[in-house]
């Protein structure tokens, strides 16, 4: 979304928060019109689709840093919510509350204890379980102990998870931890408490090879959201125009990893694909469901 917003729709998104976008009628506006034709694709394949709130920068420090204070920041998340629920009418909808990572989405620093990041984390958790989200949606976790103090804390508010781990070039969480490791890690703790985990920010050539690694954490990934490009991290971050790589390569590329990943059923992207990626992907996906 923000990736879109910015480099193809040229909005500004301090911090790289969308949230914001929700407090006004231009912004409803551009969030509308953004995910107008992912709606569209899911009503012409006759699929559900899976929506996150625009909050993956909705937590307290990233709040503090736009100015928001804790009532407006919690305000923010609701409406965000309320949006989102505007949206159920016009597909097969699912809302996941989007929890983005306390800090930088590539680099962890600054980590937290599985414990520090329930309790973190837990704020906002609550409020979207109040607000009737259907899931909440980690997404971009660069290592474990995020991830796993998330899904307790959705468990806690009664609420199924999905957590989304960034990796690397190499396949591996930006803490060097093995993406394998990461998932049983979560599983382990919390007595299998996420709905599914999925890979993110990463192009599928980045992270192929690590699905050799047999074993059961394999049936738990159940979602992609794949980068368009092949560029590294610190490379998109140098970026200064979007690398929208090739819709159908990339549609092809989530195609050969069928084998791999038997559990796969929610198609998406991340950075630099937008709607026409999806559409690849999913038109691709469907035509080798049916053969």
């Amino acid at each position: 979304m923000e990736t879109t917003l910015i480099f193809e729709q040229r909005m500004e998104l301090p911090e790289f928060a969308s949230f914001p976008l929700v407090e006004t009628d231009e912004g409803r506006a551009a969030l509308r019109d953004y995910f107008e034709p992912y709606l569209a694709i899911a009503r012409e394949r006759g699929v559900g689709i899976v929506l996150d709130t625009p909050t993956w920068r909705a937590n307290p420090d990233w709040g503090e840093k736009l100015g928001y204070s804790l009532e407006q920041l919690e305000q923010a998340n609701r409406a965000a919510v309320a949006f989102m629920g505007e949206l159920r009418g016009e597909a097969d909808v699912l809302v996941c509350g989007c929890v983005g990572p306390r800090g930088d989405g590539y680099v962890p620093a600054e980590l937290m204890s599985a414990e520090e990041a329930e309790d973190y984390h837990g704020w906002q958790i609550a409020i979207f379980a109040d607000a009737g989200v259907d899931l909440a949606s980690a997404l971009t976790m660069n290592y474990v102990e995020e991830a796993l103090g998330i899904a307790r804390a959705a468990d806690a508010a009664g609420l199924p998870s999905v957590i989304s781990f960034t990796v690397e070039t190499d396949g591996r969480l930006p803490s060097g931890q093995p993406l394998h490791e990461a998932i049983e890690q979560v599983d382990d703790a919390t007595g299998g408490a996420p709905a599914y985990f999925m890979i993110n920010c990463a192009h599928p050539t980045h992270f192929s090879d690590v699905l050799e690694h047999e074993g059961a954490w394999k049936e738990r990934i159940r979602g992609l959201r794949a980068n368009a490009s092949k560029m590294s991290h610190a490379e998109l971050d140098e970026a200064e125009e979007l690398d929208a790589g090739n819709p159908d390569e990339l549609a092809s590329d989530y195609v050969a990893l069928r084998s791999k990943l038997p559990n796969l059923t929610v198609v998406g992207g991340c950075c630099g694909t937008d709607h026409r990626h999806i559409d690849a992907i999913s038109k691709a996906w469907a035509q080798s469901t049916s053969s």
